[in-house]
């Protein structure tokens, strides 16, 4: 089948060569020799006069063309298989795919165990590229074409679907030789008082603990700014810093001799809730059906459902 003189095959060898950004692994995938995908590659070369695939060491990397030209290619093909009716078959059991994810540090702290050893269990093959989400994120447009799934809070206001993930609460950790602990906790006035390190996460992203502060009319004395919620408990060690954090990740930094300790806030439960995001025309695919299958399964194992 052609359009315009193309012929429509080199679609998906175009998106599985972009998607690997290797030859070999792209033919193991449509289960085709590599002097075939050579020859399609070439093909492809001509067509966009472009080497899309370049060397980079010992593997390949995407010319900044091929780079903007993949979540375009992936979301053609996914239209004209919902178009012809088609689908492709998935076996997670052999599949050598690799999902594209966006997360923060925090996202990656809580779901990576899980994560991998759900993928492990039933999809040996299959690999995650996980990047870091960032801030302008949620103001891109490319942003769901550009991965298979965005995980973050329910509160981000992405151009797609969302699902629930789990919830947090948030937590007061600081030094255990804080000299504010002398009475075992913090209080409203002592949050006003002490110097503060706080999570980032762009321009104009207020966070939960954002709008507590500012509903108890606390001013706090910001010493120390970091991106994401992950820096924090290093850097509040041996210092008279406090920071406000989820539960699960301040759990990943306690030790019953160690030097940070959690600290029950005196401003009451305030609740982080993370989600996963995807573009609905994602669902056409029995991959991404699948993947989102076992991002639901983690909903259930991390206690949201």
């Amino acid at each position: 089948m052609t359009l315009g003189g193309t012929d429509l095959n080199l679609l998906l060898f175009l998106r599985v060569l972009l998607e690997e950004g290797n030859v070999t692994r792209a033919g193991a995938r449509l289960e085709v020799g590599q002097p075939a995908m050579s020859a399609a590659l070439a093909k492809l070369r001509r067509r966009f006069d472009d080497e899309l695939l370049v060397r980079a060491g010992r593997d390949y990397e995407l010319t900044p063309f091929a780079r903007d030209l993949l979540p375009e290619v992936q979301r053609a093909v996914r239209l004209m298989a919902r178009a012809l009716d088609l689908e492709n078959h998935f076996d997670p059991g052999t599949s050598e795919r690799t999902f594209r994810l966006a997360m923060s540090d925090y996202a990656v702290s809580v779901l990576h165990e899980p994560l991998v050893r759900l993928l492990a269990a039933s999809a040996p093959g299959v690999r995650l590229a996980i990047e870091r989400i960032g801030p302008k994120a949620r103001t891109s447009e490319r942003i769901l074409l550009e991965h298979d799934a965005l995980v973050a809070p329910l509160g981000f206001g992405f151009m797609g679907e969302r699902k629930l993930l789990w919830r947090d609460r948030m937590v007061l950790i600081a030094d255990r030789r804080h000299p504010r602990l002398s009475g075992g906790g913090l209080t409203l006035r002592d949050l006003a008082e002490v110097p503060h390190a706080v999570a980032t996460f762009g321009p104009g992203i207020l966070t939960p603990v954002d709008r507590v502060f500012g509903e108890h009319s606390i001013d706090r004395r910001i010493m120390l700014q970091v991106a994401g919620f992950l820096p924090l408990a290093f850097v509040i060690e041996g210092t008279d810093l406090v920071a406000v954090v989820p539960e699960r990740l301040a759990r990943l930094h306690l030790a019953d001799d160690g030097p940070i300790t959690m600290i029950e806030p005196p401003f009451g439960e305030v609740l982080l809730a993370e989600g996963y995001w995807y573009a609905r025309d994602r669902l056409s695919d029995p991959a991404h059906r699948w993947l989102f299958a076992r991002l639901d399964e983690l909903a259930v194992i991390l206690g949201s459902r």
